[in-house]
């Protein structure tokens, strides 16, 4: 994303070290220090530091060796600045030409736009003799809360939610489960059923004992009928209870297992259409973990524990019932534990609440470390850097385990705790039926069949209290799944679409600007780009040539003013409808695993192998497609591993011609190859943008000179419009450019000893 042009108001008065002691005593006590600047490259490339300071007087240099300068703040004396290969470059200048230059790696280049702007704006005071009069801070748009220098987002509209999810939470989920309600219904029928089954035998053991055992006992003889109803009555209720059990069981994992499904479902779908603002701040490994082990997690909670919990609280329920009615007194003393049982639930809830979704936070973090380094294997072998990933792994698994003992901590001792109410409890009926039957207010059948149930009783309560922990990671696994789900998209479908029936390619913004987050980044961009033309897009790193090309391809829409196709507002059209207008070539093309014909068929699915040769031909690439093992057929690995940056290149411009866009997106599709390359794909390109609309972003300039008109842009505006040669002769900001370009070429060329610096792309 670029920088934008921004108010920055002063740096901070303290000088880093050593550069306190070598500047700070030359300032005087009348002269206030508005801005620094610290570079770390010499005329050469290598590293060495010095430093730049603005005061509201003058500019001082120090270099490496301790030697300085410095210039009075005059009229004519200004500050330009350009990058080039990663490398910035600020140049002082007056009327009779360039004055001094420095060079910077591009991490300091905030603090040079910084230094600009202070340096302008004092220099501009001593001129006229006023005081400063700095542009007031930027602030939120929605809070209106006063922005920090440089600050992307506003930190008080965008800090992160840390309100623990709420088991309510999990009655978002009925909208999942709605279309299987009758299928639910039938299962929670057959629990209650099933549940009820399970009840049937201590009832029966009441009077196998009162009236068979005991009275055998005291010396009459066994009634086998009665026994044999009795011990009937036993088996029927056990096999009645497996079948309806497991009826049941088998109807609700169907139905959780569909709920899963639809929820990944869903979520992935709502994941891809969401704009890519949403993306730049998530973790690749993050969302791989919502949507795979957080879904499996609510799955898990719908087939198994909550249907376990159901079983428990019918069973319980009903249980309480039948000892109530068969001794109330005795059933009163069954439930003395359960009030302190409860409380400790509550107790143990409240810690788990919080607990559960710090973990999937640290485990998120196990997963993006798997994430970066995986597809990113050949990066960390190339640069042996095998063990430090290794402890960055072992880092995040160590946070992942600490994380886990402390919620153990608190876990260990309930369940143990619940399990010792249960004991006493059980101590205590056997205590008072005891007491109950010396006194004849009771029968051995009756304190049988109490222990029985009390035995059933307090296991389904252990059972029902350890419900606990799985009903919290699922609120936490459904909060952070609906995160995604409650997530708008800030490139919305329209209401009432507008459908193109033929798009000839006429591209127009009108005052058009984008923030991301807080932070202006295009501002006021007036352009109109005719069917059939190509436009080179110009300008140094930042100044926001990516995000109009962003917003022509609508991955972010306008915050301002309008974008046209061919008269009709864009965010009227279905974004999909106008996408396919649309064949994009980046810099770093991006193949999926599968074959070479799915990856040139991959925006026409449907295309015929003839369509993809033909497309193939076309973008230079046909001849070695035939000479790979298995031709259109042959299996490229993930990210195109197996093929080289000029090849990858060639079949993104064949995915490209193959749905015959009205409109083509060149981001600098020939920065990364050699010239041998360059040449191959150039001929590709020449195919490509013929009777097309072309937008292009290229780092050599010279590789524009074919564009019909060049756009230059600087702080997110259009400062200049033309060809090459009447912008050469403008002396403007492109001949700034081009001239920079030139005398890197010069400069480092005969330097042996100076390293290559690698090219990176204009952003």
């Amino acid at each position: 994303m670029q920088h934008a042009e921004i108010a920055v108001p002063a740096a901070p008065a303290t000088l880093p070290e050593p550069w306190a002691a070598t500047i700070g005593n030359r300032i005087a006590p009348t002269e206030t220090l508005a801005a620094w600047l610290e570079t770390d490259l010499d005329a050469r490339l290598r590293f060495a530091r010095g430093l730049i300071a603005v005061t509201d007087q003058r500019l001082i240099a120090v270099d490496a060796d301790g030697n300085s300068r410095e210039w009075p703040l005059t009229a004519g004396l200004r500050l330009d600045h350009h990058d080039h290969a990663g490398v910035g470059t600020l140049e002082l200048l007056d009327d009779n030409g360039r004055l001094a230059c420095w060079r910077y790696t591009l991490a300091n280049n905030l603090a040079a736009l910084r230094l600009i702007d202070e340096f302008d704006l004092h220099r501009d005071s001593r001129v006229s003799g006023q005081p400063p009069q700095r542009p007031e801070a930027e602030s939120c748009p929605k809070c209106k809360t006063p922005l920090p220098p440089g600050a992307e987002e506003c930190p008080i509209c965008n800090r992160e939610a840390t309100v623990a999810p709420s088991t309510w939470t999990l009655f978002r989920l009925w909208r999942f489960a709605r279309p299987y309600r009758w299928q639910l219904f039938l299962g929670f029928a057959l629990t209650l059923a099933s549940t009820a089954a399970q009840l049937v035998p201590p009832y029966l053991t009441m009077p196998l004992m009162d009236n068979v055992l005991i009275p055998f006992q005291n010396g009459q003889p066994i009634d086998w009928n009665l026994v044999a109803m009795y011990l009937g009555g036993l088996l029927g209720a056990a096999v009645l209870a497996w079948g309806l059990g497991w009826i049941r069981t088998y109807i609700l994992s169907l139905v959780s297992e569909r709920m899963g499904r639809d929820l990944r479902t869903q979520t992935y779908d709502h994941l891809l259409g969401l704009s890519l603002e949403y993306f730049g701040g998530k973790r690749t490994g993050d969302l791989m973990a919502r949507i795979g082990n957080e879904t499996d997690r609510i799955n898990i909670f719908l087939s198994l524990d909550l249907l376990n919990f159901a079983t428990d609280v019918l069973m319980i329920t009903m249980t309480a019932v039948i000892l109530f009615s068969i001794n109330p007194w005795l059933a009163l003393v069954t439930l003395l534990p359960l009030p302190v049982i409860a409380w400790l639930i509550h107790f143990v809830r409240e810690k788990l609440r919080t607990g559960f979704e710090k973990i999937d936070r640290v485990w998120a973090e196990v997963t993006n470390v798997l994430a970066d380094t995986i597809p990113g294997i050949r990066v960390v072998k190339a640069f042996a850097q095998e063990k430090r990933e290794g402890e960055r792994f072992r880092a995040a698994n160590e946070h992942n385990l600490q994380m886990n003992d402390k919620l153990n901590r608190t876990w260990s001792l309930f369940t143990p705790t619940v399990t010792l109410l249960t004991e006493v409890g059980l101590l205590v009926v056997w205590v008072f039926g005891i007491w109950q039957i010396a006194h004849g207010d009771s029968t051995v059948g009756t304190l049988t069949a109490f222990l029985a149930y009390i035995g059933r009783f307090y296991t389904r309560l252990d059972s029902m209290s350890r419900i606990v922990s799985a009903t919290q990671r699922a609120a936490s696994s459904t909060k952070r799944i609906f995160d995604i789900l409650d997530h708008v998209s800030s490139v919305p479908e329209p209401t009432n679409p507008v459908h193109l029936e033929k798009v000839t390619g006429r591209i127009e913004l009108k005052q058009a600007c984008f923030r991301y987050g807080t932070r202006a980044v295009t501002k006021d961009v007036d352009l109109v780009i005719e069917p059939g033309e190509m436009i080179g897009l110009v300008g140094h790193s930042g100044s926001g040539k990516s995000t109009l090309v962003n917003l022509i391809c609508r991955f972010y829409d306008v915050t301002e003013g309008q974008m046209l196709i061919d008269g009709v507002d864009v965010r009227s059209v279905p974004v999909a409808e106008f996408r396919s207008h649309i064949g994009l070539v980046l810099q770093e093309p991006f193949l999926f695993f599968g074959t070479i014909a799915d990856n040139i068929a991959y925006g026409k699915p449907d295309a015929t192998r003839e369509e993809i040769v033909a497309a193939a031909r076309a973008a230079h690439a046909h001849e070695f497609i035939l000479r790979l093992p298995h031709g259109y057929d042959s299996l490229v690995g993930e990210r195109g591993q197996g093929l080289s940056g000029g090849e990858r290149q060639r079949i993104s411009i064949a995915r490209a011609l193959l749905i015959d866009p009205k409109i083509l997106i060149l981001d600098e599709a020939t920065s990364a190859v050699d010239t041998e390359t360059e040449k191959e794909i150039q001929k590709a390109l020449d195919n490509l943008v013929k009777g097309r609309t072309t937008i292009a972003i290229a780092h050599r300039l010279s590789t524009l000179r074919k564009a019909d008109r060049l756009v230059v842009m600087d702080r997110g505006r259009i400062v200049e419009v033309g060809n090459h040669d009447a912008l050469m002769a403008a002396e403007g900001h492109y001949h700034k450019l081009y001239m920079a370009q030139v005398r890197n070429v010069d400069t480092e060329a005969p330097e042996p000893a100076a390293p290559d610096l690698p090219k990176t792309a204009t952003v």
